[in-house]
């Protein structure tokens, strides 16, 4: 079994959308934070369920999908998993910004 391990990157993505969707509803904010924070569960046993993000092509960034979010995330080693940002799939995509974000890591 593996460990996903959360940026400080991640964090503040999470931590955005809550505040957002708190403007709504703080109660929606937390149940989708709790969401997208047990989406990655599943990447602890399988980390290559994700597809393999298109704007990257690098076979150890993937994605996996929780409602209108990206979660993308790094495979460092068969049992540490990096989440890189969750981001807004109506957002535009910074391909450079992650990249750095990755190098960081690296």
């Amino acid at each position: 079994m593996g460990e996903v391990r959360f940026t400080e990157q991640s964090v503040n993505d999470l931590e955005e959308i809550g505040r957002y969707i708190s403007l709504d509803s703080t109660t929606y904010a937390r149940l989708q934070i709790e969401k997208i924070i047990s989406r990655t569960d599943i990447l602890e046993i399988f980390p290559r369920i994700g597809r393999v993000v298109p704007e990257l092509n690098n076979k150890s960034v993937r994605e996996i999908i929780e409602g209108n979010f990206r979660i993308i995330y790094l495979i460092v080693n068969k049992q540490t998993v990096h989440i890189l940002t969750i981001h807004h799939s109506a957002r535009r995509f910074n391909a450079t910004q992650l990249r750095k974000l990755i190098r960081k890591i690296k």
